[in-house]
């Protein structure tokens, strides 16, 4: 009985991982679909990429900047929508654009006490906005989710990890499980 529990569990393991990355990327693909009423699979998503691209391409180009500058300035002057775009276009910024913000990370002491330690990212350096001089930003993500905590931490009190961005995120995020 212990080796077909065994075996059950092993079967949870592959299974359900990868059943639930297939049913996301079926559920992507035929939302986009479904958004564009097209009958041919995939055809809806692949319709998406392109534009993406297409607008990279025209945002990137110097001679549509203006458009880009405009739109950007559109949105910014919109009371609700510039917190949501901002909010939306700075996380995305924060891990593909070119201001890279979870690029440092660090370990923070809990406490002066305590030796135990938080794994974080320095997201900004300069604190004159709050008036804090000698202190940083460090998000701590949490794991199995997307959100996380932003503290204020004296500088004394972090040390940077000899480690990749992706890796740290990647074993925070997955709780210390991934290697």
């Amino acid at each position: 009985m212990k080796k077909v529990t065994k075996y059950f569990f092993q079967g949870l393991i592959v299974t359900l991982p990868a059943a639930a990355t297939i049913y996301l990327i079926y559920w992507v693909l035929i939302t986009f679909d479904n958004i564009f009423s097209f009958n041919i699979p995939g055809l809806g998503f692949l319709l998406i990429l392109l534009i993406i691209l297409a607008v990279g391409f025209i945002a990137s180009n110097i001679l549509t900047r203006r458009v880009t500058i405009f739109v950007y300035n559109l949105f910014n002057k919109l009371p609700l929508i510039s917190i949501i775009y901002n909010s939306v276009k700075d996380l995305i910024e924060a891990f593909v654009g070119d201001k890279k913000k979870f690029n440092k990370p660090v370990l923070v002491k809990a406490s002066k006490e305590s030796s135990i330690e938080i794994l974080g990212f320095i997201t900004e350096e300069n604190l004159e906005l709050l008036g804090e001089k000698n202190k940083v930003a460090v998000y701590i993500p949490q794991a199995y989710n997307f959100a996380g905590n932003l503290i204020i931490v004296p500088l004394s009190d972090i040390k940077l990890v000899d480690a990749g961005a992706k890796e740290i995120m990647t074993f925070i995020l997955s709780g210390g499980l991934s290697k």
